[in-house]
């Protein structure tokens, strides 16, 4: 079954061309002007990702994605107009997976729906249910993992490359690999970028339990989690 997007844009030029753009790489696509039809449809019609412009006309796209951080973890992609930074990390700190400046490359939307989604797929998510993988506790609603019972005090990529891991126990990802499915923009960083989350991860799980180290390094090819700890 084609994953379902929800477009929720006020311009119906904007939003027919992301339809499009969507429908053609095979999802089903469902769109709506404001936030209360969102809310209407998100409501049990297994959307997997929402599209989400911040200028809607009933309610600031922000508040929206609070009111669904709520009661779900589903996918969510601002649209702005507005290019400042701020705008793009309150977007990403209240719970936004991405972020696309208009005027944006429907091909390029498509590519970043399609990113979220992998993401999402390879950490195990379910679109709310906590993950549980012992000694680890995943609770993606409020994006926290515990380890033996305590909340790590993780940035935003830490949590996501940790998440990745322990959704699946005993598989290599590969640098390259962890990047596609934990970064937004992995073309725009270093692959040794993930070397140094790995190093930080370490410590503060080696905080909790100085003997123990849950990742294994895989020379010459990556990371995994180790299925027995």
């Amino acid at each position: 079954m084609a994953p379902k997007i929800l477009i929720v844009e006020d311009e119906p030029a904007i939003a027919d061309n992301i339809r499009y753009a969507l429908s053609t790489e095979g999802f089903e696509v469902s769109w709506c002007s404001t936030g209360e039809e969102a809310i209407a449809i998100i409501e049990g019609n297994g959307i997997s990702l929402v599209v989400l412009d911040i200028g809607l006309p009933d309610r600031n796209g922000f508040d929206l994605c609070k009111d669904i951080r709520r009661t779900s973890a589903l996918p969510i992609i601002f649209l702005t107009a507005r290019a400042d930074e701020i705008d793009r990390v309150v977007g990403l700190e209240i719970g936004g997976d991405d972020y696309v400046v208009k005027p944006f490359s429907p091909r390029e939307l498509s590519a970043r729906v399609k990113a979220v989604l992998r993401r999402t797929a390879a950490a195990g998510d379910d679109c709310g249910t906590n993950v549980v993988s012992s000694p680890f506790h995943v609770d993606r609603k409020r994006q926290r993992i515990s380890y033996f019972g305590k909340p790590l005090d993780l940035s935003r990529y830490e949590y996501r490359l940790l998440e990745v891991l322990i959704g699946r126990p005993g598989w290599v990802f590969s640098r390259d690999r962890l990047m596609d499915l934990a970064w937004e923009e992995p073309e725009a960083s270093m692959d040794r970028t993930v070397d140094t989350h790995v190093k930080t991860l370490r410590a503060k799980l080696k905080e909790i339990r100085p003997k123990l180290d849950p990742i294994k390094t895989h020379r010459g090819l990556g990371y995994s989690l180790k299925e027995s700890l």
